[in-house]
């Protein structure tokens, strides 16, 4: 009973971490409220390898990280976003831009629950990545101005209820063996985030932003490789009418 609870837990996790970072953004303190939003991310990978290796995968399990993932990685980036930059700004657009991301992840999470998505790829921004990007984003408010993150915010919005792909490394098993440590591993990280929360949050920017503009760029080659393949059949074709 113990062991089928342990995803649950890890979920858990997930959302009070979620909670945890918007009171601290409230409070005034950015970089550990886009740590919160990093380390939370790690459990909501542990939750589903925990699920799958211990034969725990359930319904419940499945709405509870829906419902987590949409504090987590929906609400509080947003949250943290508004309070560095769009909290002096014009309504119009603070609340526009806030609101906009946890609506678009909330249309994201609902169309993965209910669509069979592409083996090996996800349909749109997974909401974590994207929630991951806003948080650790928001640290950059000091270069950066209301405009542009108001751009990004809503860019990571249409992500995530777009049609691109992205891979999907969920299915990157965890050994049974090892769900008993991954515990400590969590704690673990949240010391070690916790102690170089700034850098550390600045540094974990990097990938993510990375990983989101990567459906974007596979769907350019795409659309190009279309126009190539098109203008190549109608050059062939003129070629064979002059003969």
């Amino acid at each position: 009973m113990i062991a089928k609870s342990i995803p649950n837990m890890f979920t858990l996790g997930n959302l009070f971490l979620g909670m945890i970072a918007m009171m601290l953004a409230v409070d005034g303190k950015y970089s550990y409220a886009a740590i919160m939003v990093i380390v939370a991310m790690l459990l909501d990978g542990l939750d589903g390898r925990a699920a799958r290796a211990l034969n725990a995968q359930s319904e419940f399990g499945k709405e509870l990280d829906s419902l987590s993932d949409m504090v987590s990685f929906g609400a509080a980036p947003a949250v943290i976003m508004y309070m560095v930059s769009f909290h002096d700004v014009h309504p119009a657009l603070g609340w526009t831009a806030t609101a906009i991301f946890p609506m678009c992840g909330a249309l994201r999470l609902a169309r993965f629950n209910v669509r069979a998505g592409i083996p090996g790829y996800f349909t749109g921004l997974p909401i974590p990545a994207a929630g991951g990007v806003l948080a650790t984003l928001s640290l950059f408010h000091e270069d950066i101005s209301p405009i542009p993150m108001a751009v990004a915010t809503i860019l990571l919005s249409y992500l995530m209820i777009s049609s691109l792909k992205y891979p999907n490394f969920k299915k990157v098993g965890l050994p049974k063996k090892a769900i008993w440590i991954a515990p400590l591993v969590a704690i673990g990280a949240v010391f070690i985030a916790i102690q170089f929360a700034d850098n550390l949050s600045k540094l974990i920017f990097v990938p993510l932003v990375l990983y989101a503009l990567y459906g974007m760029k596979h769907h350019l080659e795409r659309i190009f490789g279309r126009r190539r393949k098109k203008r190549k059949s109608s050059d062939d074709q003129y070629r064979h009418s002059e003969r």
